[in-house]
């Protein structure tokens, strides 16, 4: 499927490739040269990308071209003359909270569509995958690494805060008292640690990668769609739910699913 002229700029802007197999959408971060920094551009490609999916996709594969999956923001923007078109560093600075919030809140919906209960997200992470970048892999359901990736959340060591929805997803996969400590130190957590602490599906020699995020992609199909869903949906709200709550929700859950089986 192609994309419709409006995306396919978006796309293209962003640093961006994009294909559609059937149920399956490959978005890569296409800008092997400068490791997959990421932009503004980037981040509003990635949520055309999940404005437009096709009703049918419902797995998306997240990637990196060339040898790494992303090293984070792309460093003009850190500049004081910033990206051309794009808000600067330097202006932020300048804006209330109103202003501010509203900018970021902008960038955060490339990261919050990859977490919608219709799709299963998976992130094939190598090489680097720092701040901005292992904050894109954190909003994946599913991460699948490559034994020579490196993951860090550098934003805290440069004065600032991880605010591309990071955090929630960190703390969910390895606690409070071991996120703080990775975002504290903005050190490097390498393929095994991270598949200790919980922050990747599997690690793999990085041959190997494309053919397990295709058999991963391949078992996840093979579930019904909408109990996949469902269940996707269920999860996601176990985190803040109470017994009581959730218990509803899985008889609720249930109860569409025997609907449904019985016509």
């Amino acid at each position: 499927m192609t994309p419709s002229p409006d995306l396919a700029a978006d796309i293209e802007k962003g640093g961006l490739a994009y294909a559609v197999d059937g149920p399956v959408v490959t978005v890569m971060l296409d800008r092997p040269e400068v490791r997959n920094a990421q932009t503004p551009a980037t981040w509003r490609a990635l949520a055309a990308i999940g404005a437009q999916l096709p009703d049918d996709v419902r797995v998306v594969v997240l990637g990196g071209e060339g040898q790494s999956f992303s090293a984070g923001l792309d460093r003009r923007m850190l500049e004081p003359g910033g990206i051309e078109g794009e808000v600067s560093f330097a202006e932020m600075t300048t804006l209330d909270r109103d202003g501010f919030s509203a900018i970021v809140d902008d960038y955060q919906q490339g990261f919050t569509w990859l977490r919608d209960p219709r799709i299963v997200s998976v992130a094939a992470v190598q090489g680097y995958a720092i701040g901005a970048g292992l904050q894109l892999a954190l909003a994946c359901d599913l991460r699948v690494l490559a034994d020579d990736a490196q993951l860090s959340m550098k934003e805290t060591t440069l004065g600032l805060v991880p605010d591309l929805t990071g955090t929630k997803p960190l703390v969910e996969a390895v606690g409070y008292s071991r996120a703080l400590e990775i975002c504290a130190t903005g050190r490097m957590v390498g393929a095994a640690e991270a598949q200790r602490l919980g922050l990747a599906t599997a690690v793999v020699p990085r041959d190997d990668l494309e053919g397990t995020v295709a058999d991963l992609v391949a078992a996840v199909l093979a579930a019904p769609a909408g109990a996949l869903r469902d269940t996707k949906a269920l999860l996601l709200s176990a985190v803040d739910s109470t017994l009581d709550e959730q218990r509803r929700a899985e008889r609720e859950a249930q109860h569409g699913r025997f609907q449904q089986l019985g016509g």
